[in-house]
């Protein structure tokens, strides 16, 4: 029993749902990296709240990781939820992740192929090739790192404007979004230098006009939307996918009209010259074939679309091992972390993902009269930021959706008729507040949670400590926190913060402070993104707790910098960062550096660092002697060597040399009260 789905589909995840309940099958098989599935009964945990990620890293290189997303409406993650409470053994099938990696590491190759669970119609994660973990994270091909989505259908996440998905039926949306695993920065997307996830068939595939290779890497749906007359091929898939699936008594009915139109597509175009296609495909079959031999014909298989011909194609068991012979494979580990709708969706730089992750979700879990909850729902939003919208405006406004949608031969309202219908009704015809609407609903900023229960490196078990005793906790939202360093509580969140900037880990960003000047005020902006997980698993070589690892961090980077200024802005750090085992080893090397560094600018941009860092030490109690008696030999120094230097200047670099002295002039000030 072959269930061809789109990745990240209401209409999919339902339909799954209705086929296993009734064909109960003995085990389910669902396409992802096969290392995750002793993490599988973590699904059962209620602590586990979608959306959430499977997260692969290579051991000895924890920047080289993939995820593999998962919301609560994604089809993979009904099946895996649907096997915890029956009782049913579920099974990853896809090609391991250990090879995945490792693949990634030989060859960074354009548009990725590799999907995992939650993938589109079924090409596999991206992998992080020689590029740090969300290096070039960003928008489409070389940007972003996670693992793409592949269209459920077997198109590219990326390929798509996103459709708005059938209320009535569960609709997806874009049929060509999916999710797959997301491989390397951690970041939904493509990281720069690592493969962007495909759609299965090699590529997209286009309006199949032109030539057949350049036709697969548009999109494969546009091509049986044009055989059928339509012009968009999401309102195609919504009208003759999606509503079919929800009117049909026979719940086999839309799988087995999508694996002919795949089968189609695929005699026609093959695998579009994406040879990983077959070999994840050979793996497939072989996980399947020892399924059956375990449990004859009640095996359940949970894959993209694009890949049911492919794993009911009669092949070899010797052939498809050849195809998977001397691949190349690393060590792996794995472990689920939260995510985020947002990070679900284009609009966060997730170039192959779904455009209304929110939409969805509401689409999935509406028991009835979804336009009517969701029109009732926007009315609220509204309402929170104080515009006048009434239960009259929610009757007109559904109203009009379905008027719209009678008009466009829609079968049942959208989400652009129910936008349409918004923004007519209850905006006033404004753009600005919609962009809310969008935002907050559409969109949505739904954050995970996994249980403790789950692997997690000794570095994340030491955060996770810290954020529950410093009460400052993971949001998906971008958020402001003022921080009084006077008080215990805020200075620990300070220090927090500040070692996590040193690792990397930019969970927060300090800002200008509001109302006050004090050096005892901090302002933060705090947003946690799904792929800071990679980050702070990449940090844990560096040490076993935040604080150590910071340390650890700060010696190496003293030793490494490659100017004064660098070091002197460590200097500062540490002290922000209140790291007193590492603040000797930054200490002597800044006063090498500044004892061999003869140049007067190097030894002016040097010291207004120094300076504030004393101002800092002083705040939070640190002893700050040493640092004391380095700042004043500089600015010694600096007052020696500044005539000679300010000689025989042209135009720019007497302006650069001005600013310096700007710069010395206000630290020697502060210099002066600080002694």
């Amino acid at each position: 029993m072959l269930l061809g789905v789109r990745h990240h589909g209401p209409g999919s995840a339902r339909a799954v749902r209705a086929v296993l309940d009734e064909a109960r099958p003995r085990v389910v098989l669902i396409e992802g990296p096969p290392e995750a599935d002793p993490l599988i009964p973590l699904a059962a945990d209620p602590a586990m709240r979608p959306p959430v990620a499977l997260l692969a890293h290579a051991v000895d290189e924890p920047g080289r990781s993939a995820f593999w997303p998962l919301a609560e409406f994604s089809p993979e993650w009904v099946a895996i939820r649907w096997a915890v409470e029956h009782g049913v053994p579920a099974r990853f099938i896809d090609l391991p992740a250990a090879h995945t990696l490792a693949w990634g590491r030989e060859e960074a190759e354009p548009a990725g192929e590799p999907d995992a669970v939650g993938t589109g119609a079924g090409a596999e994660p991206d992998v992080e090739a020689e590029t740090p973990v969300g290096a070039g994270s960003g928008s489409g091909r070389g940007g972003g790192g996670e693992a793409g989505t592949e269209a459920g259908a077997g198109t590219p996440r990326d390929s798509v404007a996103g459709t708005e998905g059938d209320p009535g039926t569960g609709a997806e949306g874009d049929p060509r979004t999916g999710t797959e695993g997301d491989p390397g920065a951690g970041v939904e997307g493509e990281s720069a230098g690592e493969p962007e996830a495909q759609a299965e068939a090699g590529g997209d595939i286009g309006s199949g006009v032109g030539d057949r290779d350049e036709a697969l890497r548009i999109d494969p749906l546009a091509v049986l939307a044009e055989t059928a007359g339509y012009d968009d091929p999401e309102r195609w898939w919504e009208d003759v996918i999606e509503h079919r699936s929800g009117a049909g008594a026979d719940v086999y009915a839309p799988f087995a009209a999508l694996g002919e139109a795949m089968t189609a597509l695929r005699e026609e175009y093959g695998v579009g010259g994406h040879d990983r296609d077959l070999v994840r495909e050979a793996h497939m079959r072989l996980q399947l074939r020892a399924a059956q031999r375990e449990c004859g014909d009640a095996v359940a298989v949970v894959c993209g679309a694009w890949h049911v011909p492919a794993l009911r194609e009669k092949r070899t068991v010797a052939a498809d091992r050849a195809l998977l012979k001397g691949l190349p494979k690393v060590k792996a580990d794995m472990t689920w972390v939260p995510w985020t709708h947002r990070r679900l969706s284009r609009a966060s730089g997730y170039g192959a993902g779904i455009d209304s992750p929110g939409w969805y979700g509401h689409l999935f879990s509406a028991p009835d009269r979804p336009v009517e909850r969701w029109m009732t729902k926007v009315a609220g939003l509204l309402r929170d930021e104080d515009r006048m919208v009434s239960s009259a405006h929610v009757i007109e406004a559904v109203r009009l959706a379905d008027t719209l949608a009678a008009m466009r031969g829609r079968p049942l309202p959208g989400l652009t008729e129910t936008t349409d219908a918004v923004r007519a009704v209850m905006c006033e015809g404004s753009d600005v507040p919609l962009a809310l609407v969008h935002d907050r609903l559409i969109v949505g900023d739904v954050l995970g949670e996994v249980p403790e229960s789950a692997p997690a490196v000794p570095l994340q078990r030491d955060l996770t400590r810290l954020q529950r005793r410093l009460r400052i906790k993971p949001e998906p939202l971008e958020r402001e926190l003022e921080l009084d360093l006077r008080k215990e509580t805020d200075a620990g969140r300070s220090r927090l913060l500040h070692r996590l900037r040193l690792l990397g880990v930019g969970w927060g960003e300090p800002t200008a402070s509001r109302g006050s000047t004090g050096t005892f005020r901090e302002t933060w902006r705090l947003r946690w993104e799904p792929e800071l997980s990679v980050r702070v698993a990449e940090a844990g070589v560096w040490g076993t707790t935040v604080l150590s690892a910071a340390t650890a961090r700060a010696e190496s980077d003293a030793v490494a910098a490659s100017s004064l200024a660098d070091v002197t802005a460590l200097a500062e750090r540490c002290l922000l960062a209140e790291l007193p085992d590492a603040l000797p080893v930054v200490m002597r090397v800044l006063a090498d550096r500044a004892a061999l560094d003869a140049d007067v600018g190097h030894l002016a941009q040097a010291l207004p660092a120094l300076v504030r860092s004393l101002r800092y030490g002083d705040v939070r109690g640190t002893d700050t002697r040493a640092l004391t008696e380095v700042a004043a030999g500089l600015a010694e120094r600096v007052f020696v060597g500044l005539p000679p230097a300010c000689a025989a200047l042209d135009a720019e670099a007497a302006e650069e040399m001005r600013r310096h002295v700007d710069a010395v002039q206000g630290a020697v000030g502060l210099l002066a009260e600080a002694q």
